[in-house]
Order: structure tokens, then sequence, then C-alpha cells
């Protein structure tokens, strides 16, 4: 019996041995890989057409230099909404609930991003620091603001996709556990607040879709202002 409802996110250990990266490794097992036959299967062609529009959507604010990053992106995609989707059945564990997790994913990359703005034209890279026609004794101050900005990027990137799924799986957990209580008391309320539950459940498939797409989108944002 869970002690506390922040149980649900602590790594779960078999023999002492963390599983966090079992659960990591798991979704790329589950991609159908493409034959080589001339007709494929229908989920394998499902599964490209979804991966080619998204590309084509996430590719198309960015200029040509951009689009090395093509194949990261589109991969980083898939595998955060494999995750959080995973993370939604019963009798599992969503790393991505992991701050630690999401930081060592969001830093990197937009570290990334920066040094290529800072190599490739650094002046320009710059010029984000200082809006132009800005008066001359609001620039020290503006300065030192944009730059708090930058390096805040990867922390916000992490917290939103740490506390987005956190609080839907709570709320999904305290709901949950208020229907089993209400149930032999009052069967009717309980019934509709399982009707609740499958609605927030429905919201939180999105969700965990939303929120995958959105950390993508935001590092393409970041390269662009780079490349």
């Amino acid at each position: 019996m869970m002690t506390s409802f922040f149980d649900q996110f602590a790594s779960p250990s078999f023999l002492g041995i963390p599983l966090i990266a079992v659960a990591i490794a798991l979704p790329w097992v589950l991609f159908p890989t493409p034959s080589s036959r001339w007709m494929n299967s229908r989920l394998t062609t499902l599964q490209a057409w979804f991966i080619n529009r998204f590309t084509n959507q996430l590719l198309m604010p960015l200029n040509v230099g951009g689009h090395k990053w093509a194949l990261m992106l589109t991969s980083l995609m898939m595998f955060l909404i494999t995750i959080n989707m995973l993370g939604l059945l019963p009798y599992t564990f969503t790393p991505t609930t992991q701050l630690s997790l999401n930081m060592g994913l969001a830093v990197p990359l937009w570290l990334a991003t920066v040094i290529i703005g800072m190599r490739n034209q650094p002046t320009v890279a710059l010029g984000h620091l200082l809006p132009e026609g800005t008066p001359i004794p609001l620039i020290p101050v503006l300065i030192i603001i944009e730059t708090i900005s930058l390096f805040i990027r990867p922390l916000a990137l992490g917290v939103r996709l740490t506390a987005n799924l956190t609080a839907g799986h709570l709320l999904i957990q305290l709901i949950a556990t208020a229907v089993f209580v209400l149930l032999p008391m009052m069967p009717t309320v309980a019934i509709l607040t399982a009707a609740v539950l499958f609605l927030l459940t429905l919201l939180e498939v999105a969700v965990a879709m939303i929120q995958a797409y959105v950390f993508v989108l935001l590092l393409s944002l970041y390269l662009q202002e780079n490349v």
C-alpha cells in the first residue's frame, strides 16, 4: 500500500538496480522497423506519415543550416511521446517525471544551440541580449535581464515537462483514490467521479503528446535564433 502519493514518482529498483534505464530503453523496442518489401504494413506506413508530417512542420521556420537537426529533434519527439504515453499505463514508471532526466535532455541541447550561434554568427547571437533602440541608461539593466532569461531557458524546459506530467499523475491518483473510497458509501457519486477520471485520463493522453511537442518546438525556436 502506498504511504504517499509521491511514491509513484520514485524510481523502482530490482535487486538494488534502478529500472529507469529499462524504462528509457523500452520504447525503442516497440517501434516497428521498416521491412525490405515494396509494400509495408499499415502501422509502418502510418508511422512514416506521422514522422514526415512532423518533420516538415518542425523544419518549416528553420533555415537550411538548422535542417541538420531534423533527425535528432524528430527522434527526441518520438522518444518523449512514447515514454509519456507508456507512463499512463498501470504499474509503469514515467522517467520524464524526474527533473534530473529532463534537465539532462534540456541543458545539453540548449547549450548546443548557444554554441552554434556563438560560433557561426557571434554578432547576431550577442545582439539578442540588447534590443535595438534601447536608451543608453537602460543598456546595463537590459543586458543583465536578457542574460538571466537566456540561462533560465533550459530550466524552463525541464521544469515545464516535469511539472505538467507530475501534476497530471497526481490528479489521476487523487481522483482514483476518491472513487475507491466513495464506492461503498455513495455509488452514484463514485460513478460520476469515475466518469471525470476517464475524461481526465483522455486529457492526460493529450498532455503527454502536447508536452513532448512543446519541448521540441521550443528547442527548434532556440535553434532558429542561432542559425
